[in-house]
């Protein structure tokens, strides 16, 4: 099954830089736009003539780790965007500039940061934040949006619980949508564990899986539509291993078609049973894991970029496209 040949089913964008980080916004005014990292730029896709513009670009002190736009699927929040790298920021996006209007910092008494690997947006609560990094800990952000000032209300952060996390650097954090979505959450990292945490016991985590090898892991993605499945990916790993938390320690699925390093996971979010990988082979493929836990053997769609790809997004709200970025390029293909 190939993507090429059907009308206009692949849309490209070329940014001045690298691309790493992406994100698809949410917003139901906003359908096919997207944060992009190194440097951020902001694109959105103009229906009319099939071509992506740039709408926004501003600089970022220290090339972006993750960006994500705040989850916000009514519009009723002001439209944010955070970005984590030497500490998370996040910006008000208006029309014809972008602003910072916070600095999160949680290290008040150095002038040394540890960089944030990574950072989780809460899909219930959008005035929480979770942030990974390097230094071993995970903290819980709260936004509030403060006193209206000129009619904009300003949006400022506290840290809520800073917590040690791992043994070493966390690589990644990730809110669940069990229990309600907004308590409970994992991370990843260097020492190769996968962990869960309950906001509201946090004097205990539970360890999911850890690498038999006690390579680090770098990535996990919480299944869409059911909390009970998660998949992660060890630091230059060729698969993909999907966990079900009610069977902690033992993976109930491993995708290895990747013939090079995995660097991006992203479940469908309309389907509990299709996840998207996409690695340093060019390819982003696409699973059905229904059948677990007999074998997954192969994957049901296959796309071969120009490069390697660095990243991969499901756009939530429209379940039928998937972004992947190599080099110095965006794609969007309809799958």
């Amino acid at each position: 099954m190939s993507l090429h040949g059907k009308r206009k089913e692949i849309y490209k964008y070329e940014a001045p830089w690298t691309v790493y980080a992406m994100n698809w916004s949410v917003r139901p005014d906003k359908r096919f736009r997207l944060a992009l990292g190194s440097f951020v730029q902001l694109v959105g896709l103009d229906e009319e003539s099939s071509e992506f513009i740039c709408r926004n670009t501003f600089d970022h002190p220290y090339p972006t780790t993750k960006l994500m736009w705040i989850p916000d699927t009514k519009g009723v929040y002001p439209d944010l965007l955070a970005t984590s790298g030497d500490y998370l920021r996040v910006w008000r996006v208006g029309e014809t500039e972008t602003r910072l209007e916070c600095l999160l910092n949680n290290n008040k008494n150095s002038d040394f940061c540890a960089p944030l690997t990574s950072f989780d947006w809460n899909e219930v609560d959008p005035y929480l934040l979770g942030t990974s990094s390097i230094d071993t800990t995970c903290t819980i952000w709260g936004l509030e949006t403060g006193q209206v000032l000129g009619r904009v209300n300003l949006v400022s952060g506290h840290v809520k619980t800073q917590l040690i996390a791992h043994d070493k650097e966390v690589y990644d954090i990730a809110f669940s949508r069990a229990g309600g979505g907004r308590d409970m959450f994992a991370s990843v990292g260097a020492d190769g564990s996968v962990r869960m945490f309950d906001l509201r016991h946090l004097e205990h985590s539970t360890i999911i899986y850890e690498d038999p090898q006690h390579h680090p892991l770098l990535r996990l993605c919480w299944n869409k539509q059911d909390p009970n499945y998660l998949a992660t990916m060890a630091m230059d790993g060729m698969e993909v291993v999907i966990l079900d938390v009610r069977v902690p320690c033992t993976p109930v699925a491993r995708l290895n078609n990747h013939r090079a390093c995995v660097n991006g996971i992203a479940w469908a979010p309309h389907s509990s049973c299709h996840i998207c990988t996409a690695a340093d082979d060019h390819q982003a493929l696409i699973w059905d894991i229904q059948q677990m836990p007999r074998a997954i053997e192969d994957p049901i769609l296959a796309y071969t970029a120009e490069g390697e790809i660095n990243n991969v997004q499901w756009a939530s709200t429209q379940p039928d496209w998937i972004a992947i970025c190599y080099n110095n390029c965006l794609e969007i293909l309809r799958v």
